[in-house]
């Protein structure tokens, strides 16, 4: 979990060769009228966010069966996390990636094809709730440090 451009993605693709477990992306659960309010610079309100949140949480239900996974989401806040994790919270890791504004606005202005603008990056970190407990790993640090730090974290 994290703000937008903290490397959710990169970091769970990465996590996801390394375990062998499945990748999925909450970006991929947005409907099409929060991407369009996305898109247009407009922050999303707690409103917009609790289908996605039911949708996301009923799929994990659903993969947990059969499967462990890796599903990658910026719950930024705790009342998000609570609902995604709701009935498997004993099951759940929470795992943190943690970046200043300056370096993340620098990834968000070089990184191409997504349609979260930059401009939007000051909204997350004002909603952003630091979690507690989580497995927090500092964005600077390589990914291959990244994914290590996380998979000892996991096995501790």
């Amino acid at each position: 979990m994290g703000v937008s451009g903290s490397g959710k993605t990169t970091i769970g693709q990465q996590l996801s060769a390394e375990t062998g477990y499945p990748f999925y992306d909450a970006d991929n659960f947005h409907s099409k009228e929060n991407i369009a309010k996305m898109k247009a610079g407009i922050p999303l309100t707690d409103e917009d966010r609790w289908p996605w949140l039911e949708s996301i949480h009923y799929f994990v239900m659903q993969q947990l069966t059969t499967n462990n996974i890796i599903l990658v989401c910026s719950a930024l806040k705790q009342m998000y996390r609570d609902r995604l994790s709701k009935s498997f919270e004993q099951n759940c890791r929470w795992v943190y990636l943690q970046g200043d504004y300056d370096t993340i606005m620098n990834r968000l202005k070089n990184r191409t094809g997504h349609y979260m603008p930059a401009e939007l990056l000051r909204s997350q970190f004002d909603a952003l709730e630091v979690p507690t407990g989580a497995i927090c790993v500092n964005i600077r640090l390589t990914p291959k440090t990244i994914i290590d730090n996380i998979i000892s974290a996991m096995n501790s």
